[in-house]
């Protein structure tokens, strides 16, 4: 198991091909999607598929997003932490702030939790100087957990047809 960072209440590793069920059951859930094209994976091999392309991208940015495991249960929650992202603002490369989690994990202060441990990794062991997400504007908790960690709004964009929000943070946070 390659271990990152942990909180009180979880681990932060990286994601296994063995969390396929624990990402599948998240990943085809229609209200996880709901912000996000409202594409639900249909099959398990999809979910293997993403496990595959997160595996790529620590082997060539040094960052993809991370499994939480809850520390009691060993339950796959879901995934947190940065990558290294340019598809989605085309104008500019940034190392990106993010977050999912199965529905029956919601509002337990999970991305909190796990959007801190990620700051503090990223600036503090990668030593990055400024960390940045995007929230579908009408996403209440994500643009309210990313306000909440100290991420700061700069402006209004579109992502995939859909005006969202863009927040950053420096180094020092």
């Amino acid at each position: 198991m390659n271990f990152f960072t942990e909180t009180d209440r979880f681990i932060l590793r990286k994601i296994e091909k063995t969390d396929v069920d624990g990402l599948f059951k998240m990943e085809s859930t229609p209200e996880v999607h709901h912000f996000l094209g409202k594409m639900p994976l249909q099959k398990k091999e999809q979910a293997a598929k993403v496990i595959e392309n997160i595996r790529n991208q620590y082997q060539v940015n040094g960052i993809g997003r991370w499994a939480v495991i809850d520390k009691k249960t060993g339950d796959f929650v879901g995934w947190s932490g940065l990558k290294y992202e340019q598809e989605v603002r085309k104008d500019r490369p940034y190392y990106d702030l993010g977050y999912r989690f199965r529905k029956e994990y919601w509002g337990q202060g999970i991305a909190t939790e796990t959007a801190i441990a990620s700051l503090k990794y990223g600036f503090e062991v990668l030593k990055l100087e400024k960390i940045c997400a995007g929230a579908h504007i009408n996403n209440i908790a994500s643009n309210r957990v990313l306000q909440k960690v100290g991420m700061k709004f700069i402006e209004t964009f579109d992502a995939y047809g859909d005006p969202h929000h863009w927040y950053e943070l420096d180094s020092g946070f």
